[in-house]
């Protein structure tokens, strides 16, 4: 009989892979909230790789086997881990773990492929021809050479970004206050040096009290007019509402997000209700580090930790 029972959530079809990595072990799947809470129980393990189920409080309580929480992502913000701790179960994240996430690049690319689809309007300009229309002038796009980047974080994904930006011929200025060894590529500048000299905006933080909020009206309203603000980090990290005000007023002149403080629930969302009907918001689903490439890397490394977390 299999040694342990491992709660799986992920993609469906890395199930067979997760399986291999954790032969000897039962791997059960579960991508709903009510399948989670029918086995949740009897498992010993929890691997993540989809950060949509929410692991408070009162549900980690119904979880008596459990030991160990493996995230195959940097954040953590669905776990609850003051209760986590109190229940004695241990959880490990990508956060800090270098080796494996200097590997991994979709982020940065998603994250830049954002900023160019607002600089040219890429979405809108799709839009018209395929609904008949040839009209370029409606369409005007930046050109990206000799306008500035400034990011907000300048880790691991923030480090790519400048370094895509420099190969577009941009300026890059960032904050932040976490860094002590800059790079080439990034010119360190206070926060409202960023916000003001900036055509466009990157933001790349984890979500944490000393974030959440950090890009709100006041920030927003230190931007050029008819800057860009980009956002894959996490919703929450920037005030939605001011950001939906400020795209209105044609303050900013676009925002490309991968990330929504309601995710997964925003069929009501204000900013999605937004951009069904305005092309100056680009939203997508939180893909920006999903690419099979990077998830097979992520999962063999968080299978790794699963079997060395229950060995011992």
């Amino acid at each position: 009989m299999p040694s342990h029972r491992v709660l799986y959530l992920g993609p469906p079809d890395t199930l067979e892979f997760v399986s291999g990595e954790l032969s000897g072990m039962e791997v059960i799947l579960a991508l709903q909230e009510a399948e989670v809470d029918e086995v949740l129980p009897s498992c010993d393990a929890i691997l993540d790789a989809y950060m949509k189920i929410p692991f408070y409080s009162s549900r980690l309580q119904k979880a008596r086997k459990l030991t160990l929480i493996v995230t195959a992502t940097t954040g953590s913000d669905h776990i609850d881990m003051s209760a986590a701790l109190s229940q004695g179960v241990q959880v490990l994240t990508l956060k800090g773990q270098t080796e494996v996430l200097g590997q991994l690049t979709p982020a940065a690319e998603h994250s830049w492929l954002l900023l160019m689809a607002c600089a040219r309007k890429l979405l809108p300009a799709t839009d018209h021809v395929l609904f008949g229309g040839w009209d370029r002038n409606r369409f005007p796009g930046t050109m990206l050479r000799g306008t500035t980047l400034g990011l907000i974080g300048c880790g691991r994904i923030g480090g790519w970004m400048s370094r895509y930006a420099s190969a577009f011929g941009m300026t890059c200025i960032g904050y932040d206050p976490h860094i002590a060894d800059w790079p080439d590529t990034i010119k360190p500048a206070p926060l409202d040096e960023v916000l003001e000299d900036s055509d466009f905006v990157s933001v790349h933080v984890h979500l944490s009290p000393e974030t959440e909020g950090l890009v709100g009206a006041p920030e927003l309203a230190k931007m050029k007019r008819g800057a860009v603000l980009i956002n894959t980090s996490r919703g929450a990290i920037v005030d939605e509402a001011a950001l939906l005000e400020a795209l209105r007023s044609g303050h900013l002149g676009a925002s490309g997000l991968d990330v929504l403080s309601a995710e997964p629930e925003t069929a009501a969302d204000p900013l999605v209700e937004y951009a069904r009907d305005h092309d100056n918001l680009l939203i997508t689903p939180h893909i920006g580090g999903f690419s099979p490439g990077a998830l097979s890397t992520v999962l063999k490394f968080s299978c790794g930790r699963v079997r060395e977390g229950l060995a011992n």
